[in-house]
């Protein structure tokens, strides 16, 4: 049984009359994060999700990587991308690495991946940022190949507070996709305000690269989960959006929704078709089912799962 009844298809019509075509269009496509124990709690990622979506599968360090290849497994085997994060700091070595690698290419046919510097400030060993990653060539052969991007900047990279650092890392992985089969993008971390999305990525734009970006987004979630989760993650500058939520009682018992900060992106898209950012990735950080029903209810086509009834998928699939 169906985790949610998908509605009718008069229903479902209606609905989709009230649907705002710019959001739909910029929701196609749309990827989901899980980690190992959340993935275990769905029932059917099929009742919920598109198909073909693109789903990643975040390492938290100290997961056992049979977590991570099982959970791999489980998706691949329901006709989902799966796309696993590699933070650097955690990998101990080469060996590991190709080990990794290995597993998730044997077991559960993975041709896609996430490199990233992970969210420890010491390395577990030879490896201390994405670039590292790379330079190995263990990913030769990955169809698809994502980095790592920061909307209001990184204080890790960069202490002082500018992007010279992060600019400079971006430059050296645009010229890497210009050298290799994969498909390079930009996934970033998750932001609550759309203006300083459109000028970072216009910056990106200005500096001459021109890697497709996914943006970052929150799912619907309490507003003091979205803040401890803000805190741990370095957003910043956005953060005022939830505060200013915070300080309206009224407003601090309802869920934050990514509605507006999505509606204002797909405008701004349809009205700049070359705006660099391509499609929008989901931090689920008020749970998996919680953020794929937000997208059923206003992405329209964009949102159907791939069991619902009368489902005719549209979209890419990202596992090509």
């Amino acid at each position: 049984m169906a985790l949610f009844s998908f509605p009718s298809k008069s229903t479902a019509a209606g609905r989709e009359d009230q649907t705002s075509r710019p959001l739909e269009n910029f929701l196609r496509g749309y990827s989901i994060e899980v980690i190992p124990r959340t993935a275990a709690k769905v029932a059917s990622f099929r009742d919920i999700l598109p198909e073909g979506t693109r789903v990643y599968i975040a390492h938290i360090d100290g997961t056992p990587i049979e977590d991570m290849v099982r959970t791999a497994r489980r998706l691949t085997d329901d006709g989902f991308a799966v796309m696993p994060h590699f933070p650097a700091r955690i990998i101990k070595d080469r060996a590991e690495l190709a080990d990794w690698i290995a597993r998730y290419q044997g077991e559960a046919g993975v041709t896609q991946a996430l490199l990233l510097g992970g969210g420890r400030t010491t390395t577990a060993g030879e490896f201390e940022d994405s670039l590292k990653l790379i330079e190995t060539g263990l990913f030769d052969g990955f169809r698809h190949l994502h980095v790592a991007g920061h909307p209001e900047g990184n204080r890790d990279i960069d202490p002082d507070g500018s992007d010279r650092i992060v600019m400079q890392a971006l430059n050296w992985k645009q010229a890497f996709s210009r050298r290799t089969d994969a498909r390079v993008a930009i996934t970033t971390q998750f932001c609550f305000e759309a203006a300083p999305v459109i000028a970072w990525a216009n910056r990106v734009a200005d500096e001459g690269i021109d890697l497709p970006i996914h943006i970052g987004v929150a799912g619907p979630a309490r507003i003091q989960t979205l803040m401890k989760y803000a805190l741990s993650c370095g957003v910043g500058p956005s953060m005022k959006v939830l505060q200013r939520r915070a300080r309206d009682v009224t407003k601090l018992l309802l869920p934050y929704e990514p509605t507006e900060l999505l509606s204002e992106l797909a405008v701004y898209k349809e009205q700049q078709p070359g705006f660099g950012i391509e499609q929008v990735h989901f931090f689920p950080l008020g749970g998996i089912e919680t953020s794929a029903n937000w997208v059923t209810e206003h992405g329209g086509s964009a949102g159907r799962p791939a069991n619902s009834e009368g489902d005719t998928h549209d979209g890419a699939d990202y596992r090509r």
